[in-house]
């Protein structure tokens, strides 16, 4: 069989792998061409378009180049038609995947999504067209199921594919020792996020942290999106020339060993979560991307792990919030032993709402392309 996928981030990346595995054990004959990055790639398939060259952050970043993401559209659409798929499926990425199923049904494709578009924080209008040109959806948050219900669309919950990730990820014994890491202060991870944009917003609040908390230690994982001299740049620019970790590729390993983390809104949220260390929410968007989101997003939360939970769980600090200051106090707040500890526990109620029934994600989602 013929499959073209579509994932156009990190995370996509990263699940898009493990579903090409799971693909390939039930048909090793499969024919796969995608969009994606370098796990895809070494999965197995032919990889026609890197994540790094479509990753465009909020409005106004969006609208700077609208040329490039259309001139995209085209080259998918002409690539699709040359491949002929027997299956086309869409891994999260919503604004470009949404507009391609809908050429895609037209054009008698079979529309396969998994990992569905946050239609539940904005814009669930887009429902219907979701009802209409997607053949089978798969999601990985719990309450997803309830939520298309309420419109007559049944879907399948397969359980989140980072329990899976996670569960199978074996920390680097020599880590600390290669990394520099001292044993006698608090390892502090910092993840300023995975695209250029967040990045430079971000990290330069996060690393005034770094200069004004000398107790602990500071180790930031680079987007292997990104080149580490951005990093290098920033800390540079920043006055911290010495004393801070850059971590390539060994994020989960950087998490295994953290006392607590610093994190920019996103996936990386939720895996600061399930490697159980406590963390405080970062978020900064451009002033008109922050301005519309506003009026449009209809859910009190925007980490994922509040999200899941239902409650707050982690503190999160949301644009004019969102200031070195106030991540210093947060920071602080997580080594206070009540705190930590009730924080702690609300990460075991999401991991137990994200077990499913145990079985892999990638394993139910290639069943289920397959019934």
């Amino acid at each position: 069989m013929k499959y073209y996928i579509i994932a156009g981030e990190a995370s996509g990346d990263l699940h898009g792998a493990a579903l090409i595995k799971a693909l390939k054990k039930r048909d090793a004959a499969a024919e796969i061409r995608m969009w994606g990055g370098d796990q895809m790639k070494a999965a197995g398939g032919t990889l026609v378009k890197h994540y790094k060259d479509l990753a465009f952050m909020g409005f106004s970043e969006v609208l700077m180049n609208i040329g490039t993401i259309l001139k995209n559209f085209r080259f998918c659409k002409s690539d699709i038609r040359a491949f002929n798929p027997d299956k086309i499926i869409y891994i999260d990425y919503p604004g470009f995947n949404l507009r391609m199923a809908r050429w895609a049904k037209k054009m008698g494709f079979t529309n396969i999504y998994y990992i569905s578009p946050q239609i539940w924080a904005w814009h669930s209008s887009r429902v219907h067209q979701i009802k209409r040109d997607i053949d089978k959806m798969f999601v990985i948050l719990p309450f997803e199921k309830s939520f298309y219900k309420k419109y007559g669309m049944e879907v399948d919950f397969v359980g989140h594919p980072l329990m899976d990730a996670i569960k199978h990820h074996t920390p680097d014994p020599n880590f600390s020792k290669n990394n520099q890491i001292l044993a006698d202060k608090p390892l502090i991870a910092v993840l300023p996020g995975s695209r250029k944009q967040e990045i430079s917003r971000l990290l330069p609040e996060m690393i005034e942290v770094m200069k004004k908390t000398p107790q602990f230690q500071f180790a930031i994982a680079c987007a292997p999106s990104q080149d580490i001299a951005l990093y290098q740049h920033l800390l540079n620019k920043g006055g911290l020339t010495a004393g801070v970790s850059l971590i390539n590729n060994q994020t989960y390993s950087l998490l295994s060993v953290a006392k607590a983390a610093l994190v920019t809104s996103g996936t990386a949220t939720l895996e600061t979560a399930l490697f159980g260390v406590p963390q405080v929410v970062c978020y900064k968007g451009s002033p008109l991307s922050y301005l519309i989101a506003r009026k449009v997003i209809n859910v009190p939360f925007i980490s994922l792990v509040n999200l899941i939970a239902g409650e707050k769980i982690v503190e999160e600090l949301i644009q004019g919030q969102c200031n070195a200051d106030n991540m210093r106090i947060a920071l602080l707040q997580l080594f206070d032993s009540a705190h930590r500890s009730e924080l702690l526990a609300g990460y075991e109620k999401i991991t137990a709402l994200l077990a499913g029934d145990g079985a892999g994600a990638a394993d139910k989602v290639a069943a289920g392309i397959h019934t």
